[in-house]
């Protein structure tokens, strides 16, 4: 992908892309092809390598008086394909969508009933925007610092408050650097802090998840572990790096982000697997996990399945049930990147989302209603023809 392009979408919502290596740069080209005028609202997703404060300086020059969300990606993805470096917006209209949106601070120490407060306070100006009719269908936004490792007590305080009005999100990236990611509100730039947008809108919609793994029969006792640091220093009471490498047929001294995306780990909740994904090896032979994870835990080894079809499969049932599929917007692990560049069928998941219309970025975990999850692709698809 060159240069700067967007898309207008039947709802309204105007998307587009850049691989502009400056920041202002990346806003002025993206502003010269948007119809400015239409824009109540944006969504951005930008690469790490970006000056985030010349970034949002720009935004503001740009689309004055306009409300910003965004964060910091490990890869973006828009309507023509990925973008490994570069800018992705999502501008939603003043017709058809009423938004509003908040931040919460020092997300590490997260207060539940403030944050509940929060939400409710949301939710409640999101009813006064509303015009005198009844109200279409809602769905929540969530972007969270991954590295504040607050992603599970955010995402259930949320979704308690929210009361029923689906969550889906994902966790600010920075191209497996994990030095640090960034988010920005209404000009403000942040760190340990969770942005929550709500929508309301004169469309239709679904929110969904897709994975594709089955667990084995292959299991792992975490039985030493640092829990604030979502460190794992043991499996099954041996070094936890060696464990989980002769278990999969690897060297346990060449793990890499590949390995682990090949060979998730998964947890058993309610009868339903979920991935507890591997981020790093660290240098004592100990694993970091983009989750949180607990001394006791039980993880069992998953295996794949074809990526390709699952996710071919997921957007088609999305489709039937929409009428048709306007834009998606949509968060996806970059292990699972990792794990299609790996299997040489990266180029046929691009070739859905473009089909498709996702636009969205690679992250370092997914929020679907009140979990946050590993590798999968989670959203909310968007229809091409209103609400009844």
């Amino acid at each position: 992908m060159q240069g700067t392009q967007m898309r207008a979408h039947l709802c309204g919502i105007q998307t587009a892309w850049t691989d502009a290596s400056d920041a202002r740069e990346a806003v002025c080209a993206v502003a010269a092809i948007l119809d400015r005028t239409a824009i109540g609202h944006l969504l951005v997703f930008f690469a790490p390598a970006y000056a985030t404060a010349d970034l949002t300086a720009a935004i503001a020059e740009q689309f004055p008086g306009v409300g910003l969300a965004g964060c910091s990606t490990s890869g973006g993805i828009c309507p023509a394909g990925a973008i490994d470096r570069g800018f992705v917006v999502i501008a939603f209209p003043h017709e058809g969508f009423r938004i509003v949106s908040d931040v919460l601070t020092e997300i590490d120490r997260l207060d539940v009933e403030t944050t509940a407060s929060s939400v409710r306070a949301l939710r409640r100006t999101l009813d006064q925007n509303r015009p005198d009719r009844d109200p279409g269908p809602r769905f929540a936004l969530s972007l969270i610092d991954a590295l504040a490792n607050a992603e599970e007590t955010v995402v259930s305080a949320v979704a308690w408050a929210l009361d029923g009005i689906p969550l889906v999100g994902g966790s600010a990236g920075d191209d497996l650097a994990f030095a640090g990611t960034v988010l920005i509100h209404n000009g403000a730039i942040h760190t340990n802090a969770a942005v929550l947008i709500l929508v309301e809108t004169d469309f239709p919609i679904r929110i969904f998840k897709s994975d594709n793994f089955e667990p084995t029969s292959q299991k792992f006792v975490v039985t030493a572990a640092s829990e604030e640091n979502r460190r794992v220093h043991e499996l099954n009471a041996e070094p936890a790096a060696r464990e989980y490498a002769m278990a999969v047929g690897l060297d346990p001294e060449h793990l890499t982000p590949m390995s682990f995306a090949a060979y998730p780990l998964a947890v058993k909740i309610g009868g339903e697997y979920y991935c507890r994904s591997i981020s790093r090896l660290d240098e004592d032979g100990s694993l970091t996990f983009f989750c949180a994870i607990s001394e006791g835990a039980v993880l069992t080894l998953a295996q794949p399945r074809d990526i390709v079809e699952a996710t071919r499969a997921e957007l088609a049932s999305l489709d039937t049930a929409l009428g048709g599929i306007d834009v998606v917007i949509g968060f996806d692990c970059v292990l699972r990147r990792l794990d299609a560049e790996s299997r040489q069928v990266h180029h046929k998941i691009s070739d859905l989302y473009r089909h498709y219309g996702v636009v969205g970025f690679e992250t370092y975990g997914e929020q679907y209603r009140s979990m946050h999850l590993n590798q999968t692709f989670t959203g909310i698809a968007i229809g091409r023809g209103r609400s009844a």
